[in-house]
């Protein structure tokens, strides 16, 4: 009986390894299962990976906007800073030319009185007087002649001029009417007499003229 049982298994047993052994098709259909589930996987990482760059570069490029646009206002302050320097600079000279030209002003008005005050001097002096025979004030009026002919000379030369505007048109950021008058023979609007001369010193009036001006009659 035993040696039967052993026998009808024998029998079945490469029956039953057929039953076991796989199909190809079954292999096959499992290989594809498998590499397609492969490409999925791998298709759907580069998905991630390109998209991890792309918000980098959306960073970037954000931060590289805000950058450029600091370096914008950085350089118009700095173009604004050298403008307002160099216009500093320039009213700071002007200032220092104008303060050498004109920080005599104050003294050349008082000098102008000297000056007025010798004038009517040597006006005051009969010329029928002036004669060898008064050697004594013959002298003194040569002196008090060269002293304000000197001293014209010095306010040439520190850029003070005389105005004596007989006969000129009348300007009035030069003079200073005092009347107005018809003069025969003068046209209207100039200057038919100087009461007291002006100056200007560097072109600047430092004091106008006391004038009589011609009107119509």
């Amino acid at each position: 009986m035993a040696a039967r049982c052993v026998r009808l298994a024998r029998r079945s047993l490469p029956a039953l390894s057929l039953c076991l052994r796989p199909s190809p098709r079954l292999l096959c259909t499992a290989a594809k299962q498998k590499n397609n589930g492969q490409s999925l996987e791998e298709d759907a990482r580069p998905g991630e990976q390109k998209a991890e760059p792309a918000a980098a570069d959306k960073v970037l490029l954000e931060e590289k906007g805000r950058l450029e646009e600091q370096l914008r206002e950085t350089v118009e302050k700095y173009k604004r800073a050298l403008a307002d320097t160099e216009n500093l600079r320039q009213r700071s000279q002007k200032l220092i030319e104008e303060a050498k030209l004109y920080g005599i002003q104050g003294f050349c008005k008082d000098l102008l009185e000297v000056a007025d005050i010798l004038e009517r001097a040597t006006q005051s002096i009969p010329k029928e007087e002036i004669k060898d025979e008064n050697p004594h004030l013959k002298s003194l009026y040569e002196g008090l002649v060269m002293t304000e002919v000197q001293i014209q000379k010095v306010f040439t030369k520190h850029g003070l001029l005389r105005l004596d505007p007989v006969g000129a048109k009348f300007d009035p950021y030069e003079h200073e009417a005092l009347f107005h008058a018809p003069v025969e023979g003068k046209e209207p609007g100039t200057v038919a007499l100087v009461s007291k001369v002006g100056y200007k010193l560097h072109g600047r009036t430092l004091r106008p003229a006391l004038v009589g001006v011609v009107k119509e009659a």
